[in-house]
């Protein structure tokens, strides 16, 4: 720009340049070069107005929050799941031991008397079960008379063996016939003397004889059953049970869980176990 001069008569002075003082209308701060970015930064920086940052940073922080409630709700789900899957498994393994191992039967009356009380618990199962001398079971007995009520006995003798009984001395006496139709004992029982069996598991000689007419061999398919308590127990030798169907059978009892108690039969724990010495 052409520079223009002031004159007072003796002396000429210079004007200064009136675009020195004129607002820069092009956006760009003073100055120039890199020095000239660095002040147009720092004008944005403070007329940039506070509540845009502040935006910003709650933006930051409603994603945050919306992360962590997704995280939570994720672990309540995979919580959740866990637990059904521990729930359905376990009512899974109770059916199937329900149905397939054993459950537990409480005991009423005294016909197994010392060997079971009332209101014992046992276990039983019928797993692969066939009858045996010596078991205890517990079956379902067809006649009405006992009120569909399961009965728990013990078993004396099985297919294809005689038993016979003599009330004078309460023997019980079990045998099988041989191909020439001697008497002979069977392999696993114990014996007394004879044909007579030892059984060390009842509460008294078997000396009530009910509906018992004489010897008997046991056909296929059945089983004869009478109570430890001898005298006290409705068993093989009423004629309401008699022979019992081995597809009556509900299952071997194998374990006294819980032991029964009453006003004049106090619960004793020193019989929880096994119920077969």
């Amino acid at each position: 720009m052409k520079e223009q001069h002031f004159s007072d008569g003796e002396y000429e002075v210079p004007l200064p340049d009136e675009s020195e003082y004129l607002p820069d209308t092009t956006g760009t701060p003073p100055g120039n070069g890199d020095a000239g970015l660095d002040m147009a930064e720092d004008w944005l920086a403070e007329d940039w107005p506070e509540k845009a940052w502040q935006d910003e940073d709650w933006l930051v922080e409603d994603e945050a929050d919306d992360d962590t409630d997704d995280s939570v709700s994720e672990k309540v789900k995979m919580e959740l799941y866990d637990w059904m899957q521990c729930i359905v498994s376990a009512i899974i393994c109770g059916i199937f031991i329900f149905v397939f191992i054993g459950r537990t039967i409480g005991v009423e009356g005294d016909s197994m008397r010392q060997t079971l009380h009332y209101y014992d618990r046992v276990i039983m199962s019928n797993l692969f079960y066939t009858p045996k001398n010596g078991d205890i079971v517990v079956f379902q007995s067809p006649s009405s008379s006992f009120g569909g009520i399961p009965l728990v006995k013990r078993v004396i003798a099985v297919a294809g063996q005689t038993l016979d009984i003599d009330f004078e001395t309460g023997d019980v006496m079990v045998y099988e016939h041989d191909t020439s139709g001697a008497m002979v004992r069977i392999a696993g029982l114990n014996y007394t003397h004879d044909m007579v069996i030892d059984e060390k598991y009842i509460n008294e000689l078997t000396q009530r004889r009910i509906d018992f007419s004489g010897s008997i061999t046991v056909p296929e398919g059945y089983v004869f059953v009478m109570g430890d308590n001898r005298n006290h127990s409705s068993d093989s030798r009423d004629n309401r049970v008699g022979l019992v169907d081995t597809r009556y059978i509900l299952g071997k009892v194998l374990f006294l869980l819980i032991p029964g108690g009453a006003d004049n039969d106090p619960r004793n724990w020193s019989r929880f176990g096994m119920v077969y010495n």
